[in-house]
């Protein structure tokens, strides 16, 4: 970590009085129910909550039976919200997920059904089961948050927050997203297999639940008001412009780097930003460091560059790029 005077000078000169003991308070609380049931996995739901917290949508990327799905799920039920599960599988229709206009024989006029896109929280379950037809309807309100059918544009509830589960793409049955869908995604996030002491604690904690439904173990904790609340906080906090070059700098080496076909967007750039600024307050802070911004860092650009084939041939992972890339930047001092 920073020491304490190196953190002094990301502070603002002017007195901010940011109240975030409540975004703490609840947002803590929403953890602990999560834990209730999930054992480990402490950096998936960290980044959901900054997911949560700046606005954004998150990829869950693991191998079957690691609690991507629910894990999500739960953090969803925590929120009092508007939550939506679509699985997706081979034969889903785009209007199978944002809806479609239907004549109305009783009034004999047409009027627009909405699908399950349409809520707070969604959860799509196995994304990359679907084909690129359907991943296309996606697009527009992910990263515009509205949905047009038949010329007509529907907006999407406020907060509007995809979470999507998907298994390693070489899996069978499974299609890759295209670079356009990756981007739209704030976080990537791979889930792991427990270390032996968490596996031991997950065969404890279901033997004793017995024939108990884990789900009915977690309770809602926070209003969708309050998330509302919390992401108009997540805005004000404060950014030194040494943090805003030290991101700047971090992108451009994605750019240059000879081990990467494709560099980050400026999307990217404002992901780590937005990502940073909601980093900071979960820790009670009103100001971004950089150790906020190499925090999110991998889990917002590893998806979001490619490799060059030599590389990637010999074993690199993007991720492993991408640390070498950051701890390459110098800290702003």
């Amino acid at each position: 970590m920073i020491e304490q005077e190196n953190l002094d000078r990301y502070k603002p000169d002017f007195e901010n009085r940011i109240d975030l003991s409540t975004l703490q308070e609840k947002l803590e609380a929403v953890r602990a129910e999560v834990k209730k049931v999930i054992i480990g996995q402490d950096k998936v739901i960290n980044i959901l909550l900054l997911s949560i917290l700046a606005g954004g949508h998150s990829l869950i990327e693991g191998l079957p039976g690691v609690a991507k799905t629910l894990t999500a799920k739960l953090i969803a039920k925590s929120i009092r919200s508007n939550f939506k599960r679509i699985q997706f599988t081979p034969d889903l229709m785009p209007s199978d997920v944002t809806g479609s206009t239907i004549l109305d024989l009783k009034s004999n006029e047409f009027e627009f059904r909405k699908g399950p896109i349409f809520g707070n929280v969604i959860l799509i379950d196995e994304i990359n089961r679907a084909p690129a037809k359907t991943q296309s309807s996606l697009f527009e309100c992910m990263s515009e948050r509205q949905v047009t059918v038949d010329g007509q544009t529907y907006p999407m509830a406020n907060p509007f927050i995809v979470l999507a589960t998907q298994n390693p793409i070489e899996h069978e049955g499974t299609y890759r997203l295209p670079e356009a869908q990756l981007d739209r995604f704030l976080f990537k996030i791979d889930v792991n297999y427990p270390d032996t002491d968490q596996e031991l604690e997950i065969l404890r904690e279901h033997h004793e639940q017995k024939a108990k439904n884990k789900e009915d173990l977690v309770q809602e904790v926070v209003s969708i008001d309050e998330i509302i609340h919390f992401q108009h906080l997540v805005k004000l906090v404060f950014v030194h412009e040494d943090i805003l070059r030290y991101i700047a700098q971090i992108i451009a080496q994605t750019r240059s780097n000879p081990y990467l076909s494709l560099g980050a967007s400026p999307r990217a750039s404002i992901a780590i930003l937005e990502a940073s600024k909601a980093c900071a307050t979960l820790q009670g802070r009103d100001f971004v460091t950089p150790e906020d911004v190499k925090y999110v860092a991998d889990a917002i650009l590893s998806h979001r560059i490619q490799l060059t084939p030599e590389k990637e041939m010999e074993g690199f992972t993007p991720a492993y790029i991408v640390q070498q890339i950051v701890e390459s930047v110098e800290i702003p001092r």
